[in-house]
């Protein structure tokens, strides 16, 4: 009976387990993108949520620190590095890697992979020496190789491409595993192989090493290992207490050398074992046990005072927790409610129907939805537009672009390309995104493409769900780039699908449409 008991409180979750799972579902608090297959992009997703949450992951609620930190620094917009430093200071002054240990849902990942049964592996000197590895690829990857980059007009979040497996679970596998996205399985190559086995090889990892990637990989948990010491939540020791038995040390699983240093997590596992009491939380007496005794005198009268007073204070210290959880589950109902049933789906008003057979529409074999698209070149708007819909008589090419999109501008050439080669029968128009065309996409196409053939446009910014794209969107764009539109001369839709094109693909495409 004592074993079924014992078995039975080891299935409560325990107070860190339940923050991390109420983190969780408050940053992934889009439920819906998990039924539809899409993106929330809303004005919340401009905020960067503590932890590592991919942005592409479809219940994302807002954007992740560490990819936003590697775009921002390739942005030719100089303040939105300061943007995102600053939201990460925040975050590291308030929480340090207490975000690791509580807040952060790859770290609960982690952990609930390592209770898998199995025999594990113990931290030694060589795991000590492996956490400065999260070092060396914080500085490589996101701050070099990006800014590296950037000179080339290139932005490349190289931790993001080649190595967060975060990415890989919740952004890629999270969408490509809904039919809705069945198309852009097109779009997997070496590079999803090569990041679905990284992948694996953590998640296996992660059962027989605690914390594998957290320890020894994240450089995110490198920032904010950075604000431990001054952080106003973590963990304290008070060394006139201490009497250095170093069950602190051999009890927790990380690679601390004391406590609370840039390898503490603040899961509290020390704060349980210490005989002198001499560790605690800092700034956490109201949510999180302070691992206080009251030491009262010897006499009976001060005895009685002193327990009265401490049974008062745990009274009044309850009675807040009660009233903090109240508002946590408030915000996060709040959250449920504005993200999946306020928040509604981007609309968008197109034309109406055709006449005759076809209908205007964004499939293939529909009359395309016209759009006058502003144009613009390396000076910015030149006060004409360009409707593609209305392009009769020569095949017209819609390319949806941006500046910060790699793949992108790899492709443009061969756009570029078939300009020049079809000038005759073939118009071509990349539209860049709403904020690119007032920003970035002059200057770009004036150092790239200055005489080329090709009309450059900017999409508008959809009113009714910001960061969104009107065109784009009309035309069935759905948070991916690049996306190609290929219409006939008659403006029937003949190609449209969101991957990069070489110039033998494009060129295929091309002289598949019949002119008449």
């Amino acid at each position: 009976m004592k074993k079924i008991l014992a078995r039975l409180k080891s299935l409560i979750p325990t107070k860190r387990r339940l923050i991390q799972l109420y983190a969780a579902l408050l940053f992934n608090a889009n439920i819906k993108g998990f039924f539809n297959g899409k993106l929330y992009k809303g004005p919340v997703k401009n905020i960067c949520t503590p932890g590592l949450n991919c942005y592409s992951c479809p219940g994302a609620s807002g954007a992740c620190p560490l990819g936003s930190l590697q775009n921002a620094l390739a942005e030719s917009n100089k303040r939105a590095p300061y943007y995102v430093f600053g939201i990460i200071i925040l975050w590291g002054i308030l929480f340090g890697r207490f975000i690791c240990g509580w807040l952060c849902p790859f770290g609960l990942i982690q952990d609930l992979l390592y209770k898998i049964k199995t025999p594990k592996l113990k931290k030694s000197r060589v795991t000590k020496i492996l956490s400065c590895l999260k070092y060396v690829i914080l500085v490589f990857f996101v701050f070099v190789v990006p800014i590296m980059y950037s000179f080339r007009n290139f932005p490349l979040p190289a931790f993001c491409k080649y190595i967060c497996p975060a990415g890989t679970l919740e952004g890629a596998i999270g969408l490509l595993s809904n039919a809705v996205n069945e198309s852009r399985l097109s779009l997997l190559g070496p590079l999803f192989t090569w990041k679905f086995a990284l992948l694996c090889s953590f998640v296996l990892g992660c059962i027989f090493v605690y914390r594998l990637f957290c320890r020894f990989i994240c450089p995110l948990g490198a920032l904010y290992g950075l604000f431990n010491r001054i952080s106003v939540l973590g963990i304290k020791l008070e060394k006139p207490k201490c009497i250095d038995c170093g069950l602190c040390i051999s009890t927790c699983k990380m690679d601390i050398r004391e406590v609370g240093d840039r390898e503490c997590i603040s899961c509290g596992d020390c704060v349980a074992v210490c005989p002198t009491k001499a560790i605690s939380y800092k700034g956490g007496k109201i949510i999180l046990p302070d691992n206080e005794i009251p030491t009262p005198a010897d006499g009976a009268e001060d005895r009685e005072a002193v327990l009265a007073s401490y049974e008062k204070r745990e009274k009044n210290k309850k009675l807040l927790r009660r009233i903090i959880a109240a508002v946590l589950a408030v915000s996060l109902s709040v959250a449920l409610v504005y993200f999946n049933f306020i928040d509604r789906e981007k609309t968008v008003s197109p034309p109406p129907s055709g006449d005759g057979e076809l209908e205007y529409g964004y499939l293939v074999g529909e009359l395309c939805y016209g759009y006058d698209v502003p144009l613009l070149n390396k000076d910015g708007y030149t006060g004409e537009s360009f409707n593609p819909a209305e392009n009769h008589g020569k095949i017209t090419v819609i390319n949806f672009w941006g500046t910060w999109c790699g793949p992108c501008k790899a492709e443009l050439p061969y756009f570029d390309r078939i300009a020049r080669e079809y000038a005759d029968t073939v118009t071509v128009i990349a539209v860049s995104t709403s904020y690119d065309g007032a920003q970035t996409a002059p200057e770009y196409v004036g150092e790239n493409f200055a005489d080329s053939p090709i009309l450059w446009g900017r999409d508008k910014v959809l009113e009714d769900a910001a960061g969104s794209d009107y065109y784009y969107t009309l035309l069935g764009g759905e948070s991916m780039y690049p996306m190609t539109v290929v219409l006939d001369t008659n403006g029937v839709i003949v190609y449209s699908d969101v991957k990069p094109l070489d110039y033998d693909g494009l060129r295929a495409i091309i002289d598949s449409v019949p002119l008449e």
